[in-house]
């Protein structure tokens, strides 16, 4: 409803929000001014009372300006003016915070320049009325954003336009439609991009809000925007699987069909042949956004003598497709896509986000990142904004090839560059750096620029970077590439000196370092600062900078000190969470570690922040070292519930879970629950190890080449006795270790006695009548059963690897006889003895060692009597004689009986003659010859 008491070219805007369900007002630079100057603006950013008690304690730094904001929202609000009604105090108040909001990305993150003087039209006179006092005034407001010991931005410009959308949209209780909960979640997660690092405090309030916006009933448009904001929210959070699985539904939900495949075609200036290339096919459902002319900077050419500016794709025609994709797909030209609509485009960007937050350092990881942002580079973009983070992303993935290095660093110049050319204020008293950075390229043209309206209509719906994080990441980019005093001249014009310092440090310049800290938290010993020799050891400063936390902690990994872990945690107000997992680290890095202090360090630190997923492992390695199995388990529940892709986790679970006993029942358990988790035990006396067989199972399934977690996976299946044992787990997991570590170790990755107890299950434990079909060899079992699964196992991994193990022949001979092949027995018995003697024939015939002398007699004696004895008159399972009749398998078995032990007695004499061993090898020659 419009409001009477504004300017009519006002109240389309103020409308907007009581209709819309979910996007705020689209605010432009021609209507922020008006909002910021309505009588009921003045009133609430104190104007009206400008010689008030609360002014004034502004004007002394007694109370923070965004404090008193909220206190003036929450009196109008319970007092509203006798010309407007509740109602219309509320939608002027919520303008009144997106005009501030947005006005404060525009200066930070978008551009382009205000055109207005935020402190000018904001503030009261008394707050600014010299530059020392404004300046004053906005550093207590960035002290005052920091949040558990996590500190803002120092110099972040224009400051009180944050302050007011903090007020305003976050802490004055402001309560109506459903955008009110949408500007509360997006300024607090703008306040926790703004920090140094995630904070529990933030989190929990910005997810509250997120989960009461997914309950509303959303158009389709609206909820594929939300999913995609919340999947956007997800990842700056490090839950990656949490923001791929609502990228995905964004998708579905918009109906926007999108593909990572592969595609015929060159990549290089010299390739004969098309070889396949990763390729993003995507085309929006929303036709009319194809017809809509791209926008963006300048996209830099690769100029490589080598590589191509884009792949050029195989003819259509002459290609084909691997995976099943859908007719839409199936049309899309690789060579000239569709240009796709902004939120969707968005979409494919976050993908890419996501997926580089998996594992960044991952060269896999980023050969499938960069498909997502060269799709909305060639294809274009309708949106200024958009285009330019794709820009962004592309430079973040060339980084890491030597070919396109160069141009990601000139393309994150070139961005740097404009942002800050855009965000620019004249502003004399603006909390920024006071030099100029150094420029590299041109200043963009007009053409290259977009106004702030189009700028910020999607900015939500993008992984967005404020400025000073832009150049920070530029600046950490220089220092990989090797440009240390590049990065160095812009960290120290950000006045970044945590950076800074860590920069001297990984280069082996701690003294520097250690200098460039110490100046920011205590004072010089001598009279002269400036001096570079000055390690400033003089007493701690008065009034310490706002991320004194942080920095004490860099003093402590450089002096490995102590105190000054716990001096971060006392100056936090005990709110620093990295200061007790630092003092943890520092705790196992002892000689002995001790355990006891890290594990209480641990617990502390996530008493504040309970969703750090890194404290949880390692307090449940912690856990595990000081054999508390149970608190183990609990620690590592928690972080497969953080991250339920962290394979090491679920594999540390199942160890902890195997060695806890019955769960320990807390202060707050009933008889009632321990007589319930008594009872399942007594119905389930492996209820543990199923469990912790489950947890093993999803880290093998996540880590499926690691041998270990399969071998893990291997026994405690066989941990399991009969009828319960898991014998598909166990077949397979005897497969995975043969098949990752069967090359290098050989037959040595067989564990023999499971082997032993599957092929005592296959010839003992089975009616097999229902399992069998019948073929031209005879009976096999299907190949799905446990069986026939056995026998694949033997067939085609075991038997491969054999090739000194006498064991592993032996039991290949009761397969093949259970199989009623008895020469393929006969065979492997023989292969058995060929080894035995082969691994004892040094010992036994030429150093006269009694052990393997004995082996190879026993061996012997298994030969003639369970092989030739046993097989040999046997009908052979395949040949037969001209009248029809089957052949024995060895008619000559005697023969070869006699044969073997008389080559043994041959050997054997010179050492052996009339011993036990070599009396036993005459009776068995006798019980072949009959005599």
């Amino acid at each position: 409803m419009a409001d009477p008491s504004l300017p009519t070219t006002l109240n389309s805007v103020f409308d907007a929000p009581l209709k819309d369900q979910y996007d705020p007002v689209r605010l432009t630079s021609t209507n922020i001014v008006p909002i910021l100057e309505l009588p009921l603006a003045k009133k609430v950013l104190g104007h009206d009372a400008a010689d008030s008690e609360s002014v004034a304690k502004v004007t002394k730094l007694e109370l923070s300006y965004t404090a008193f904001v909220a206190s003036q929202a929450r009196a109008v609000l319970q007092n509203p003016s006798d010309d407007l009604t509740t109602e219309q105090t509320k939608s002027q108040l919520l303008h009144i915070g997106l005009a501030a909001l947005f006005s404060f990305l525009q200066s930070n993150v978008t551009g382009p320049p205000l055109e207005f003087n935020s402190a000018e039209t904001i503030l009261p006179a008394s707050l600014r009325g010299d530059v020392p006092t404004l300046r004053a005034v906005r550093a207590k407001i960035i002290r005052d954003l920091s949040v558990d010991g996590e500190a803002a931005y120092k110099l972040t410009p224009n400051a009180e336009l944050f302050s007011i959308a903090k007020g305003l949209l976050a802490e004055s209780g402001n309560e109506g439609a459903v955008v009110t909960k949408t500007a509360r979640m997006r300024t607090n997660f703008l306040h926790q991009k703004m920090l140094s690092e995630v904070t529990s405090t933030l989190q929990d309030v910005i997810y509250s809000d997120v989960e009461a916006l997914a309950k509303l009933d959303l158009t389709t448009e609206e909820k594929g925007k939300l999913l995609l904001e919340r999947a956007i929210i997800n990842t700056h959070h490090d839950f990656d699987a949490k923001a791929r699985a609502d990228l995905d539904q964004a998708a579905q939900v918009r109906n926007f069909e999108f593909a990572l495949t592969g595609k015929l075609g060159k990549r290089t200036k010299f390739q004969d042949r098309d070889i396949s290339q990763l390729v993003v096919l995507a085309k929006s459902a929303d036709e009319t956004s194809q017809s809509a002319d791209p926008s963006g900077p300048k996209k830099l050419d690769l100029n490589d003598d080598t590589l191509l500016e884009a792949i050029s794709f195989a003819d259509k025609k002459s290609t084909t497709v691997s995976e099943e994709l859908s007719p839409v797909l199936q049309s899309v030209d690789p060579n000239d896509q569709p240009i796709l609509n902004p939120v969707d485009s968005a979409i494919l960007l976050a993908m890419a986000s996501a997926i580089t937050n998996t594992a960044p350092e991952n060269g896999l990881t980023r050969e499938e990142t960069q498909p997502y942002a060269t799709r909305v580079l060639e294809g274009g973009s309708s949106n200024w904004q958009i285009y330019t983070e794709a820009l962004l992303v592309r430079s973040r993935v060339e980084g890491y090839r030597t070919r396109t290095v160069e141009r990601s660093v000139l393309q994150m110049q070139a961005l740097v560059d404009q942002v800050i050319a855009d965000t620019a204020t004249d502003d004399s008293a603006a909390q920024q750096p006071s030099s100029d950075p150094t420029t590299f390229l041109p200043r963009p043209e007009k053409s290259e620029s977009a106004p702030a309206a189009d700028r910020l209509e999607y900015i939500w719906l993008i992984n967005f970077s404020t400025r000073w994080s832009l150049e920070a990441e530029l600046a950490k980019r220089w220092v990989e590439l090797g440009g240390l005093r590049t990065a160095l001249e812009i960290y120290e014009r950000l006045h970044m000196w945590a950076e800074a310092a860590l920069c001297y440090a990984a280069t082996e310049r701690e003294l520097k370092a250690k200098s460039m800290v110490r100046r920011q938290l205590f004072e010089a010993k001598g009279d002269d600062e400036d001096d570079e020799n000055e390690m400033f050891e003089g007493p701690e400063r008065e009034i310490l900078p706002a991320d004194a936390p942080r920095l004490f902690c860099i003093l402590g990994d450089i002096d490995k000190e102590e105190k000054m872990y716990e001096r971060a945690w006392e100056v936090s107000g005990q709110r620093y969470a990295r200061a007790q997992r630092s003092l943890a680290r520092h705790y196992l890095s002892l000689t002995p570690p001790e355990l006891e202090k890290a594990e209480g360090a641990y617990r502390k630190s996530l008493h504040i922040n309970r969703l750090n997923h890194g404290a949880w492992f390692a307090l449940g390695c912690v856990q595990l070292e000081l054999q508390r199995w149970q608190d183990a388990a609990d620690s590592f529940t928690r972080t497969v519930q953080l991250d339920d892709t962290d394979g090491e986790a679920w594999s540390n679970l199942a160890a902890a879970m195997l060695r806890s006993s019955a769960p320990e029942q807390g202060p707050d358990a009933s008889a009632d629950d321990s007589t319930e988790e008594k009872a399942a035990v007594e119905s389930d006396p492996y209820k543990r190890k199923r469990e912790a067989l489950a947890a093993l199972q999803r880290a093998a399934a996540l880590k499926h080449t690691d041998a270990r977690i399969w071998d893990n996976v291997l026994t405690v299946a066989a941990s399991i006795p009969p009828p319960n044992t898991p014998f598909r787990d166990l077949i397979m997991a005897q497969k995975r270790v043969i098949e990752i570590i069967g090359a290098k170790k050989g037959e040595k990755c067989v564990d023999l006695p499971i082997l032993g107890m599957l092929i005592d299950f296959l010839t003992t434990a089975f009616e097999y009548n229902d399992l069998l079909i019948e073929s031209e060899s005879g009976p096999v079992f299907r190949s799905g059963s446990i069986p026939g699964r056995i026998i694949s196992l033997i067939d085609d991994n075991v038997v491969p690897l054999i090739t000194h193990s006498s064991a592993l022949w032996l039991l290949v001979s009761r397969v093949e006889l259970f199989r009623n092949r008895p020469s393929r027995a006969l065979d492997a018995q023989e292969k058995a003895w060929r080894a035995t003697i082969a691994a004892s024939a040094q010992g036994a015939f030429q150093m006269g060692d009694e052990k393997p002398w004995l082996e190879v007699v026993r061996a012997t004696e298994k030969l003639v009597r369970d092989g030739y004895a046993r097989y040999g008159p046997m009908d052979h399972e395949d040949k037969k004689a001209e009248d029809g009749e089957p052949e024995m398998v060895a008619s000559d078995w005697r023969f070869k009986a006699r044969s073997a032990v008389r080559g043994i007695l041959g050997k054997g004499k010179d050492f052996w003659e009339d011993s036990t061993g070599w009396n036993r090898l005459k009776e068995l020659q006798n019980e072949v010859t009959g005599n």
